[in-house]
């Protein structure tokens, strides 16, 4: 052990002893290749055994209060007997027809009410439209992944046995998108395109023109595009929290058919614990017919394949509470009466602090521009240290009590970098943050 890890602000004996045990649980090489939550519990145990509290940067969860209005719509529904009762797997109507309304209120696009169903968070929305978007054309079973994206859902493609391809977009922003996208779908195997925008972990917005190049060879080549929204409205540098009011959310949906929406709860709400999202499909999609799902279900329609195939199978349904909790949730937002947006500017408000303090402290941004304008301060953020690979950098984070997780498991090419997330960092933890990465730099430069 070297003299700087000696003295480093979490005891270095513990963290060695913590990330040898866990290495030889997992069978991986390093721990910077360890999954979200194998991190999460190596550092919990290590907060355990020497009492000192980490700079926990490596989950995406929610850091503040949930959105009160959910919490009293669930409860009312709770004491009306919902609890006993097998929710339909299509979703309430009450909260099917806010869905609808959302989505036109802030992304300023019409989709059919029925075609608006409720998942168990996206993560459930995303592994059932994978079941059926990937099984709809025997000649197109793979998803080509615009990338960095949220290493899981690549997890789920392992999981269900499917075949997925990826390119890091930093390098083929704006015209440059549409001859790299072509190069893929020009093969004639894509099923899907997935991405996610804002972007998870490196909070690039695409632009309307690289949604327009999306959504215009989507529909040229027949793929379907799931666009993750987790982040929903989160781009900060436009206000996009008035109901009804351009600017909308920006949105692939507004250049093809093939589109699904998946959007969460978790982050725009802070609901994250009720597992609770929404698939929306647009309306021509949801009633396409393709004869090669018979292979799998007992009908060929897009929409019905969907609910009483994938969804059926998976869950059975939403939490019935959940529901009515989201329901009021949106009823308020889309009247006016609840500022989502407002409620989680904190988060914009933090990164930029935490930026500041990384760069004044030998860290840069890894991705740090949306074409020619500078990133949004958001839900996450990218840094790197000169001369020590992300694999690397995350291992010795750890040992000054900060965590995150490394760009190399996201499809980054940029695998020099980690990415940070904000939610859990409290602003009177900013001080501490400031002298563990001084003390990092102290000890690396």
């Amino acid at each position: 052990m070297s003299n700087a890890l000696i003295n480093t602000p979490i005891d270095a004996s513990v963290v060695e002893r913590i990330i040898k045990s866990k290495l030889e649980q997992s069978g991986k090489e390093k721990i910077g290749f360890a999954s979200i939550r194998e991190l999460v519990r190596l550092v919990n145990e290590v907060e355990k055994e020497t009492g000192d509290k980490y700079i926990r940067m490596e989950m995406g969860v929610p850091g503040l209060p949930p959105a009160q209005v959910g919490i009293e719509g669930e409860i009312n529904a709770l004491k009306s007997g919902v609890a006993s009762q097998y929710p339909m797997i299509e979703g309430v109507d009450i909260l099917k027809k806010e869905i609808s309304q959302f989505v036109k209120n802030f992304i300023n696009i019409e989709v059919d009410e029925n075609n608006c169903l409720p998942t168990v968070g996206s993560m459930q929305g995303a592994f059932a439209s994978f079941l059926v978007s990937c099984r709809r054309d025997v000649k197109k079973d793979t998803t080509l992944f615009i990338d960095p994206g949220f290493p899981v859902q690549k997890m789920q493609h392992d999981v269900l046995g499917l075949k997925y391809e990826t390119f890091d977009v930093y390098n083929y922003r704006g015209d440059k998108l549409k001859a790299k996208l072509e190069s893929f779908l020009e093969k004639g195997n894509i099923s899907t395109i997935l991405y996610s925008n804002p972007n998870n972990p490196s909070w690039i917005c695409f632009t309307e023109k690289e949604l327009q190049i999306i959504g215009e060879l989507a529909t040229k080549f027949d793929v379907i595009v799931m666009e993750d929204l987790a982040y929903f409205a989160m781009d900060f540098r436009k206000d996009l929290s008035k109901p009804g009011v351009a600017p909308y959310q920006a949105s692939v949906a507004k250049y093809t058919d093939n589109y699904i929406l998946l959007i969460s709860s978790s982050k725009a709400f802070s609901y994250a614990g009720q597992r609770i999202g929404m698939m929306v499909i647009s309306n021509e999609l949801f009633k396409r017919q393709y004869p090669d799902l018979k292979r799998f279900f007992n009908t060929d329609g897009f929409g019905y394949s969907m609910i009483y195939g994938a969804l059926y199978s998976l869950s059975s349904g939403t939490s019935h509470s959940a529901q009515y909790g989201l329901a009021a949730i949106l009823k308020a937002t889309n009247s006016g009466d609840f500022n989502f947006v407002e409620s989680v500017k904190e988060y914009g408000e933090r990164a930029k602090l935490m930026k500041k303090i990384f760069t004044d402290n030998g860290f840069h941004i890894v991705y740090d521009m949306d074409e020619d304008e500078p990133l949004a301060d958001g839900f996450y953020f990218t840094f790197a240290y000169p001369g020590i690979d992300g694999v690397e950098l995350l291992e010795k984070m750890l040992y000054y009590g900060i965590s995150a997780i490394s760009l190399a498991t996201t499809g980054s090419e940029r695998i020099e970098g980690l990415r940070a997330c904000v939610s859990q960092i409290k602003r009177s933890q900013l001080k501490d943050l400031e002298f563990r990465l001084k003390t990092f730099n102290e000890h690396n430069s």
